[in-house]
Parts: structure tokens; C-alpha cells; sequence
């Protein structure tokens, strides 16, 4: 008997059968991508006009023999319009758009200030560099299989309903036991006329193509809706999920209607030795920015024209890459690999949402800006000049050092929640809360 259970995907129910403009230079050392939360799904949402394609992987861990999933789709999907994508373009998207961690070196202060008193130069600014079997009637009443295919390792099924009850007949019959709760989600689908797209693993053609893990399914449709089916996702969900959405445009900066879109707090100096823990740092971080917004916002934790970054987690993606993804403006590579209409005409938003049914109880839906202001999730390490040097100005930098370290301290427990004078003994040597002379000596020396 197979279960259907819908787990943490959030477009989709798992059925698992067993129960600022500006160049922002510095160094990225670290980045706080998917893989630091549990129960993390990733969707990339490729939009033009009404065209939509849709790229869709979770966190699932079992048995490949144990997994299909049913998304809901606002129309009937020919087999054309169904893909296997690439897990390792999904990791690669995530790797680019991940919040991250930079640190800067403080130069010679003597020879800073030594530059100031002489007029200084100004930086230069940097710049923006089938089968078709429609009508076919399933045993099961009000419900019709518009299609079946196979493609890559998964059987496809596209069904119609008239109404929840027989939806939930055919998925019995059909061997999976449907969760307390799923038919009021599933009437509200079928109430919007939407379809269900149900995949299971062929183990024969996975075995055939030789992958030994799942591969992201990726579907494409036009409709004016613009919009992910939380709602399906949460029926027996284990606590709150993860979801990271990957918006291409061709324009601009992707938002939520119906859900406040809050950037996560960015460009703050953070204690040195949070590079050894910036995994917990950022986990940490976002916990305290989702209670601080009562649980019911989404967070934009990226936003950038792909042909560039600054900087960089990973190297952008390359045309093919994302061709790969859907993004279906791209020309073809021309002389010297030129492509017309290529990446500095796609624009990426990440949004980052932990959600539950309490507190999202309607579906995200979109909608395209052309706001195309460069925007990242970016925490900053500042190392002091610690060479030998001298000159009259030495102890005033040494003053302003020992105040950004205060405020580094201040800062990282608000971002966090965590406690202040843990936080200051991290930093070693001791506190005082007057910064004294002697406590300065033993950082300094640390």
C-alpha cells in the first residue's frame, strides 16, 4: 500500500510509501546557502509576460522506489512541456545568490591618513560592468487522466476533477492512502480549475540512464497566474519548512502580493571569529528576522543582474545554464561566444521562506517590478592593520578600532539574539565596558 504523504516540499506533496549600485568589493570567504537548513526546497520560477517554467527540488532522502509528488498546475501540460532538469545547475544557482560572508584588511593607517592630509585621491567608481489520452475517464468519478507520459526516470500522470472526494477515490485506488485534512486543500485547487501533475520514479528507465539520486522536474505553461500552491505542501508537514525561491526575469525584482517582501538586514561588520561560525551565524540570524516579522514574511536575500557580481560566491551562470533553467529569451552563442540577449539580460531575486500553516495560510503569489537595484544578503569581517607602523595619528585609528569592535559586538547580539557577553568573551582577551587601555592591549595582541 503506498502513503501518500505530503511532506516538505512546498509546490508539491512528496508521496512517500512509507509513512546598492555600487561595487561592494572585499573577499567572500563563506555563504550561507540551502544545504544549512533541514527540510529545504528549492523552485526556480523563470517569468516573461504569462510564460512561466518551473524548476522544482526538495531535500527528499529515501528510497527512490518510495517517492512521487503531485503540483498542482494551472493547465493541462503537454509532454513537451515537461523536463528533467539538473541537480547541479539548481546548486550552482543556489551557490551564486547564497548570503555570504566578506572580510576586509585595514591598510597601513599611517599611510592612510597620510593620503587624507595630501587631498586624496577619489576611487574610481566601479562599474555596473503522444500519447494524449484527453478524455480518458479514471474509474474514480469526476475525475478524468488527460495525459500520461514518460519522460527521463519519471512517469507522468495529468489529471482533471470535479470535486475533492473523487480526487481522493482515484489516489486510493491507485494504492496511496491520502492525509487527514489534504481534501480541503485539494477542493480549493480544484474550485481555481486547476490540474494535478502526479510523477512517480521509474526505477526501469532510472536505472537505464544510470542516476542514482532524483533529478529536479521541471514543467513550463503559460497563465497569468503567477503563483507557487503553498497550501498542499503543509497538510502533514513536520514542523515549519524552508522554501528558496529563484525568480529569473528578464526585468526586474520579483515580490510577493499577499505576503510582506522584507530584505534581510545586510552590510553590517560582525566580530571576527564569526567566520569560523558562519553557518550557525546565519541560521541563527534568520530565526531572529522571522520572529521579529511574526512569522509571516518573506525575505529577499538576493537581487542582481546574473551577468555579474560583486562579490562573487560563484561564478555566474552561463548562458547554457541558463537555457537549461528555462530562461527562453536567450539567443544562440554568436562569434567569440557572444549571446544575443544573454545573462546581462537576466535578472535573479532569492527569496527565502520558512513557513507553516498557521501563519501562511494562502499560497505565494507574485508579481514582476522593474525595480533592478542590486541587493545582497552581505556580512562584513573588518581585520585591523596589525604591522608595525607609527605616526602621530596611530592612536586615534587605534580609539576608532576599539569603538568598531564595540559596536561589532552590539551588533552581531541584535542580528542573533545571542547573548552580549558571550558574544564578547568570543572575541578574547576579556571586556570592559569602558574598552580600557589594557583590554584594548589583549585583543590587539590576540
Amino acid at each position: 500500500m503506498k502513503h501518500l504523504l505530503v511532506c516538505a516540499s512546498l509546490l508539491w506533496t512528496a508521496l512517500l510509501w512509507a509513512d546598492p549600485a555600487s561595487s561592494f568589493c572585499g573577499f567572500y570567504v563563506a555563504r550561507g546557502d540551502a544545504k544549512l537548513f533541514n527540510h529545504a526546497s528549492k523552485v526556480v520560477m523563470v517569468r516573461e509576460g504569462d510564460r512561466t517554467v518551473l524548476t522544482m527540488a526538495n531535500d527528499y532522502s529515501g528510497g527512490p522506489d518510495e517517492f512521487a509528488m503531485v503540483v498542482p498546475v494551472p493547465t493541462i501540460l503537454e509532454k513537451g512541456q515537461i523536463h528533467v532538469g539538473s541537480r547541479e545547475v539548481l546548486d550552482h544557482l543556489d551557490a551564486y545568490s547564497a548570503p555570504r560572508l566578506v572580510e576586509y584588511f585595514d591598510e597601513d593607517p599611517c599611510r592612510a591618513y597620510a593620503m587624507e592630509d595630501r587631498a586624496a585621491k577619489v576611487a574610481p567608481q566601479a562599474l555596473g560592468m503522444t500519447d494524449r489520452s484527453r478524455e480518458e475517464q479514471a474509474r474514480s468519478p469526476g475525475v478524468a487522466i488527460e495525459a500520461r507520459y514518460t519522460v527521463g526516470e519519471y512517469d507522468i500522470v495529468i489529471l482533471s476533477a470535479k470535486e475533492s472526494g473523487g480526487l481522493q477515490t482515484w489516489l486510493l485506488e491507485n494504492g496511496y492512502t491520502v492525509p487527514m485534512g489534504a481534501h480541503r486543500v485539494l477542493a480549493s485547487y480544484i474550485r481555481q480549475g486547476m490540474k494535478f501533475f502526479v510523477a512517480k520514479v521509474n526505477l526501469g528507465e532510472q536505472r537505464r540512464l544510470g542516476f542514482s539520486y532524483l533529478r529536479p522536474l521541471q514543467v513550463a505553461y503559460d497563465s497569468p497566474k503567477f503563483m507557487l500552491p503553498l497550501r498542499l505542501g503543509m497538510v502533514n508537514a513536520d514542523g515549519p519548512q524552508e522554501l528558496f525561491v529563484f525568480a529569473i526575469t528578464r526585468n526586474g525584482r520579483v515580490e510577493t502580493t499577499n505576503y510582506r517582501t522584507v530584505k534581510l538586514p545586510e552590510g553590517m561588520d560582525i566580530p571576527e571569529y564569526v567566520k569560523d561560525e558562519f553557518p550557525g551565524f546565519y541560521r541563527s540570524m534568520f530565526t531572529r528576522q522571522v520572529e521579529n516579522e511574526n512569522r509571516e514574511a518573506v525575505f529577499l536575500e538576493y537581487a542582481w543582474n546574473m551577468s555579474w557580481c560583486d562579490p562573487c560566491a560563484a561564478d555566474p551562470l552561463t548562458a547554457d545554464e541558463l537555457r537549461g533553467l528555462g530562461v527562453f529569451w536567450l539567443g544562440s552563442s554568436g562569434p567569440q561566444g557572444f549571446v544575443p540577449g544573454g545573462p546581462q539580460n537576466t535578472f535573479i531575486t532569492r527569496l527565502h521562506v520558512r513557513y507553516d500553516a498557521r501563519h501562511f495560510p494562502e499560497d505565494l503569489v507574485f508579481q514582476q517590478t522593474a525595480d533592478q537595484t542590486n541587493f545582497q544578503a552581505r556580512y562584513v569581517l573588518r581585520h585591523p592593520w596589525k604591522g608595525d607602523t607609527s605616526c602621530e595619528r596611530y592612536a586615534e585609528y587605534r580609539r576608532t578600532v576599539r569603538e568598531r569592535r564595540s559596536k561589532e559586538a552590539e551588533t552581531l547580539a541584535s542580528l542573533t539574539g545571542w547573548d552580549l557577553a558571550s558574544i564578547r568573551r568570543k572575541m578574547g582577551g576579556g571586556w570592559s565596558e569602558d574598552n580600557s587601555p589594557a583590554w584594548w592591549e589583549r585583543i590587539w595582541n590576540n
